[in-house]
């Protein structure tokens, strides 16, 4: 593979890299300024729509298509939200770049709401991360004192508001309308759609939601051009005329059983073993890979025999996954037990779950009890198929919920057993020897404190 130049991460590393002053010494802000100089709103949103940037949050919808769904002829306000959540397990890209490039998100964000005529912007943050809380809120103020935040932004008729908003780190709150709820000071219920945020959102104002990641490579753009994004990942399919392809670069997260965990930049497209074997220095203490997790635990498990998937938009959804999700990459060895997994999986997504919709509330806590009644050596076979009806019946796909939390939820659940069948059942057997082949109806375990 050539070797990869990163470019979100360029600043990782300098000494003082979250200050204003380090960012300008590297040409921060410049592009900021040529923008508000030589470009219309419009002209930056065919830009980024010609780019076929697709949002880093989870969803990889186009970022440029979601900006233009936002009434053209509307007197305002318009809302910006900035999802800066980051609740998927074994994520972190977006506190990197909070923590230590926060210039480079503000410079994206302003330019994004230059592009969708917004003059307010929100950033809601997880109350976890007090360090992104303290770098960002600092740079928010330097912006205002030099003038690429308020009134007539670097001389322009521009003007912008930049807020920030601590969440209480609710898994919920990463979907978009879950979101904009607790933003207004209400429960995070996700809404029902439509209407979709882009016409009826933040206080009932046209809103666009964008994620951390998505406005740095938003900034990028505006800085490098449409030829450079699209020179990097892979390009769209031309048989399939719904693909947009997957361009760019992307903030690969790689954590448990390797040699060497931490955030990677890599062009979209890096299949998981090169991943795992040339940035992640291989699995750790010299074993060999079980399973990993493609890109968040909503989006299910990869075999060691799938690890030359393609990280990209498509290739997860190839070998059964949901998705590329985050990117959050989590490797199991081959000493890992699956049902482990799967039950800490499982608790979870029924910690998380808001109980706004039956099915994912419901089929969350049963996923969990039946998971709970597998661990405590009284599984039976037949509980195998019961896991895999819950998780083929709750989510979006299956029309049955309002946002995906279930699919992620159910996700797991059948990449697990459809993947490593043999190791559930065997587990079923040698603990439960005698019960295992019952079809009876079985008790629900009693609820332990703490648990």
């Amino acid at each position: 593979m050539p070797k990869f130049e990163p470019i979100l991460l360029a600043n990782i590393g300098k000494p003082d890299s979250h200050t204003l002053k380090v960012y300008e010494a590297g040409g921060g802000y410049r592009a900021l300024k040529r923008v508000l100089a030589e470009m219309k709103p419009v002209d930056l949103i065919e830009m980024v729509k010609s780019t076929n940037l697709r949002g880093r949050g989870g969803a990889g919808f186009p970022t440029g298509l979601k900006w233009s769904f936002l009434p053209k002829d509307h007197p305002g306000p318009i809302y910006m939200c900035i999802n800066a959540d980051e609740s998927e397990p074994g994520t972190f890209n977006n506190r990197i770049l909070m923590e230590f490039d926060p210039h480079q998100v503000i410079e994206g964000i302003i330019l994004s709401c230059y592009a969708t005529r917004a003059q307010t912007a929100y950033l809601y943050l997880r109350c976890e991360y007090p360090t992104s809380h303290q770098r960002l809120q600092a740079a928010i103020d330097e912006c205002y004192a030099a003038g690429y935040l308020g009134k007539n932004i670097c001389g322009s008729e521009f003007s912008v508001d930049l807020y920030m908003h601590r969440g209480a780190a609710a898994y919920i709150c990463g979907e978009e309308t879950g979101l904009i709820e607790s933003l207004e000071g209400k429960r995070a219920w996700p809404r029902i759609k439509p209407p979709f945020p882009a016409v009826e959102g933040l206080f009932h104002k046209p809103t666009v939601v964008n994620n951390i990641e998505t406005v740095a490579c938003v900034t990028q753009i505006a800085a490098r051009g449409v030829e450079w994004f699209k020179s990097i990942g892979v390009p769209s399919d031309p048989k399939n005329p719904r693909d947009p392809g997957s361009y760019g670069p992307k903030l690969y997260c790689l954590s448990g059983h390797v040699n060497n965990p931490g955030c990677y930049e890599a062009p979209l497209g890096i299949t998981c073993r090169q991943l795992i074997e040339e940035y992640g220095g291989g699995v750790w203490k010299g074993r060999k890979g079980k399973a990993a997790i493609p890109g968040g635990i909503s989006m299910g498990l990869l075999t060691e025999a799938e690890f030359d998937t393609p990280l990209d938009f498509a290739g997860p959804g190839k070998a059964g996954c949901l998705g590329l999700g985050t990117a959050a990459v989590v490797v199991l060895d081959e000493t890992v037990s699956i049902v482990d997994f799967l039950h800490n999986s499982c608790r979870f997504f029924a910690h998380e779950s808001c109980g706004q919709c039956t099915p994912c509330r419901e089929g969350t806590a049963w996923s969990l009890t039946m998971l709970n009644r597998i661990k405590a050596g009284k599984g039976r076979l037949v509980d195998l198929d019961l896991l895999l009806e819950i998780g083929d019946s709750i989510g979006i796909m299956p029309g049955t919920t309002i946002c995906g939390l279930a699919d992620g939820a159910a996700w797991p659940i059948k990449n697990a057993i459809r993947k490593f069948r043999g190791e559930f059942e065997e587990y079923i057997k040698r603990t439960n020897p005698d019960g295992y082949q019952s079809t009876e109806a079985a008790r629900a375990l009693p609820v332990l404190a703490g648990h």
